[in-house]
């Protein structure tokens, strides 16, 4: 109960400080507070947020990458607009929505964030394998839009999956840490994996494909305000 006790009362402070200094959600102190000790924006970057909604690290971010930057959020749900940010309502498995994002940044991105989470079942066998299936479309993205040296942070459910998905990321970048900021609840089973230093050995053809019917898999980040 005293856990449970802190647990809320640590997710609770937060949410009104999020709410306070007008963020769309709580989740934005993670990649702040990632952001601070792991340097990921410069001025001048492109971002791309996969599973964007509601917005909460498209703001970090681009107050981070100030004027001269570039950020845009992908999500199956539409994002209420924000100033200086492009959104793209599309499927991140679908390489129709990488090209509007290349076409979007007129170039690749420095930076690819991944706060996505799948639909929650209940069953921690069932929601770890779920969220390390979204990683690894969040790694296929960086295949097909990072720069060369580029950075990475994407959330993840750790479970007995996860060494597998180190190990993809270890393959395309130099550096391969685990983090839980200190805004995570603390008996979440998130962590943030920040990868630095990509690769870009693994090319991926982009060719534009049909639009499918496929079922929403991953849900909003963060809380709503």
């Amino acid at each position: 109960m005293h856990e449970r006790w802190l647990d809320e009362r640590h997710h609770e402070h937060y949410y009104k400080l999020a709410k306070k200094l007008d963020y769309r959600s709580r989740a934005s102190f993670k990649i702040m507070q990632i952001d601070d000790r792991f340097n990921i924006f410069k001025e001048g970057d492109s971002v791309v947020d996969l599973g964007a909604a509601p917005g909460g690290w498209l703001q970090v971010a681009k107050e981070r990458v100030g004027e001269s930057g570039k950020v845009i959020g992908v999500d199956l749900r539409p994002i209420k607009p924000m100033e200086g940010v492009t959104t793209i309502l599309g499927d991140i498995t679908d390489d129709n929505t990488m090209l509007k994002l290349l076409e979007s940044f007129g170039g690749k991105a420095d930076v690819v964030l991944s706060d996505m989470a799948p639909n929650i079942a209940g069953a921690y066998a069932t929601d770890h394998a779920r969220s390390i299936h979204l990683c690894m479309f969040a790694v296929d993205v960086c295949d097909r839009i990072l720069k060369k040296d580029g950075k990475m942070v994407m959330k993840v459910f750790m479970g007995d999956m996860f060494p597998q998905l180190k190990r993809e990321l270890e393959k395309r970048f130099q550096s391969v840490k685990v983090h839980s900021p200190d805004a995570s609840r603390p008996t979440s089973s998130e962590v943030y994996v920040i990868s630095k230093g990509f690769l870009a050995k693994t090319v991926v053809d982009l060719k534009p494909i049909e639009p499918q019917e496929k079922k929403k898999e991953f849900t909003k980040k963060g809380d709503l305000l």
